[in-house]
């Protein structure tokens, strides 16, 4: 098992580029209206990944500094947005980004702060921000109980994933943002949003998750075939729905 979180990701890139969701676009006008977010803004996306979010931040026409310490995520986000002129890849930790004092006119990370020494990258974060600037954290949080299918799948990875009770962004909670953001402040909104899989597309978006073992693996293979026994039992029209709240959370710190 893979503890540091810089490389927990590795070995899943490849099922995370095709399988992970993106972000509904309501998350980009949220942001413009509070944040003044605009073509003209440098942003720092810290854990950038696989640039799932990155790509919103460019297509607006931003110049975005893609932070992001695990290799092979960061190559395979320089793949992708190749083409993207007013993308900077920057190979660095969240609390030692390496960019130049205040620099920066907001800062997001999207599906990564639940990986990062809070206090260290808040000192970073404030170092690299522009005065009075926005950060803005994102997550998409599967919902669990949003039915019988996902409470199945939930099951299963309590039962046969290897830390999934342990994920620290399941644990992040009101008193985490209150001493994150400035004098406690900060907004909190959420965004529906959903993907559908077929079976192989089940199994790409499993093993996509750092906690679930590897296909290649025994416990890999019993893990496989008990999710596809809970996709033949619930699937519909030969497919599932995966339920998530697209979380954010916006202050300044």
């Amino acid at each position: 098992m893979i503890n540091n979180s810089t490389k927990r990701f590795s070995n899943k890139v490849l099922d995370y580029v095709k399988y992970r969701p993106d972000y509904p676009p309501q998350v980009i006008e949220f942001l413009k209206k509070q944040t003044g977010l605009s073509a003209t803004y440098r942003v720092a996306d810290i854990g950038s990944g696989t640039g799932i979010f990155t790509k919103h931040l460019l297509d607006l026409g931003c110049e975005v500094f893609a932070v992001e310490p695990n290799e092979p995520m960061r190559l395979a986000a320089e793949e992708m947005l190749k083409e993207y002129p007013n993308m900077v890849s920057v190979s660095a930790p969240a609390d030692e980004t390496t960019l130049p004092d205040h620099s920066v006119d907001l800062i997001v990370s999207a599906q990564a702060f639940h990986w990062f020494n809070t206090a260290e990258t808040k000192k970073e974060f404030q170092r690299i921000l522009k005065p009075d600037s926005f950060v803005a954290l994102l997550w998409n949080k599967r919902i669990a109980e949003a039915d019988a299918f996902s409470m199945a799948y939930d099951v299963l990875l309590q039962q046969k994933s290897t830390d999934y009770k342990e994920i620290n962004h399941r644990k992040l909670d009101h008193t985490d943002f209150s001493s994150f953001f400035r004098d406690g402040n900060y907004t909190k909104v959420t965004f529906p949003n959903y993907q559908f899989f077929d079976e192989s597309g089940l199994i790409g978006r499993a093993s996509s998750s750092s906690y679930v073992p590897l296909p290649d693996t025994h416990e890999g293979k019993v893990f496989i075939n008990e999710l596809k026994t809970i996709f033949n039992q619930y699937q519909q029209n030969g497919e599932v729905k995966f339920q998530y709240s697209t979380e954010v959370y916006l202050g300044q710190i």
